[in-house]
């Protein structure tokens, strides 16, 4: 692990060597002298004690709780990392403050020390290249004239790409009704103990869920009950090992939740007609009463995510036009569409009434046949996809 643990060095500090910074620093303090790594001494900084001293009060603040208020830890750009990105760890104390302390995973750990030069109430310590060593959990505290101050709160640092990422899946459906349940499922073929779930962009921290081996892979399930407007948005995936709990997978695949039953339902028409001759062409339009700009087409039992056309003119009534050409066997079943704002693109209308196409020449077991046909091909890109993504 790369950290910067002294204001204003670019150089690493671990280990015993942090007690030959000690004596480096108040050698310069105490000599009124300046280095090329250093800013000048500061009049408000200033000290008398030795650096076996300075040294001696580190090591018993393990021991001791401080007394100070605990300072606010924090990561930039947040604490679940790419592997290879940098991170850095803040941590805010008090402008009395003399020096930072950050530790890992035990407060006996020291990892860096930051020397209040440049920032009195708060310090950096930055990870260049964040790797699995990287991760972990840290605290940090502060201390001063005063003495030491108590322990921050736990960070959580976890790094992310070590290993194949898993399948996710959302269950029945990725578009539900306001009201309704939703299971979201994150599996793998790899051993996998533990499943992690986050919301792109949201405010709450992952979910977590021990794995179960079930028709040959692991697996978590995530329920989503009585689901709101708030559930929708991205959703992404994880998988970890109970060995190194801060280590994870690739990210999966996302799932976009869609809640419907936000604004007033669309209408659904099919022209010429429902009924089509094999080989023809038809349009679906869909028609919204009030202002909205995107329009879905979905169909019962195809997997295939649903369609999606934009409201174009800026004058007209607010409809749009799904054109299908040399209709067959496959084009025939039951359609719904939704309306929704490009400004809320997770949050749908009511579906509109279920209109069936019916394909003149198609039987029911050339249908099946096609449909099912149409599913696998849908099934079998996405898993070549992810197989291409993993490598």
């Amino acid at each position: 692990m790369e950290l910067l643990c002294v204001g204003g060095m670019n150089k690493l500090f671990t280990g015993n060597s942090l007690l030959g910074l000690c004596q480096r620093q108040c050698n310069q303090i105490q000599a009124g002298e300046s280095s090329p790594h250093l800013p000048a001494p500061t009049s408000w900084f200033s000290t008398r004690k030795s650096p076996g001293q300075l040294w001696e009060e580190h090591r018993r603040s393990h021991f001791f709780p401080g007394t100070l208020p605990k300072p606010f830890i924090w990561a930039d750009p947040g604490t679940i990392i790419t592997m290879g990105r940098p991170v850095t760890i803040w941590c805010q104390g008090s402008l009395q403050a003399e020096s930072y302390h950050l530790y890992k995973e035990q407060v006996s750990q020291l990892l860096g020390m930051w020397v209040a030069w440049n920032f009195r109430d708060k310090a950096r310590f930055s990870i260049k290249s964040m790797s699995p060593n990287s991760a972990g959990q840290f605290q940090c505290i502060y201390n001063s004239s005063s003495g030491w101050s108590e322990r921050s709160d736990y960070l959580q640092l976890v790094v992310t790409g070590m290993y194949s990422k898993p399948s996710f899946s959302a269950h029945p459906s990725p578009i539900v009704a306001s009201g309704g349940n939703v299971s979201l499922l994150c599996n793998s073929k790899d051993t996998m103990d533990t499943f992690h779930l986050l919301k792109e962009g949201g405010a709450g921290p992952p979910q977590h869920r021990e794995s179960r081996f079930s028709a040959g892979r692991h697996q978590a399930v995530f329920p989503v009950d009585s689901v709101n407007i708030s559930h929708g948005g991205i959703y992404r995936c994880y998988g970890s090992f109970r060995f190194s709990s801060h280590v994870w997978s690739h990210p999966s695949d996302h799932v976009d939740l869609k809640v419907t039953g936000t604004f007033e339902k669309p209408s659904l028409s099919a022209h010429p007609g429902p009924s089509v001759t094999l080989g023809e062409n038809v349009t679906l339009q869909c028609r919204s009463e009030s202002w909205c700009d995107t329009f879905h087409l979905f169909k019962e039992g195809f997997i295939a995510p649903p369609q999606h056309l934009h409201w174009q003119n800026n004058t007209g009534p607010f409809q749009v036009n799904f054109t299908m050409s040399l209709v067959n066997s496959v084009h025939a079943g039951t359609y719904r569409c939704y309306s929704s704002h490009s400004t809320s693109p997770y949050l749908l209308s009511q579906p509109s009434d279920p209109l069936e196409l019916i394909v003149s020449g198609a039987n029911v077991t050339s249908l099946n046949a096609e449909l099912g046909t149409m599913n696998r091909i849908v099934f079998l890109k996405e898993k070549r996809e992810g197989k291409q993504a993993e490598s």
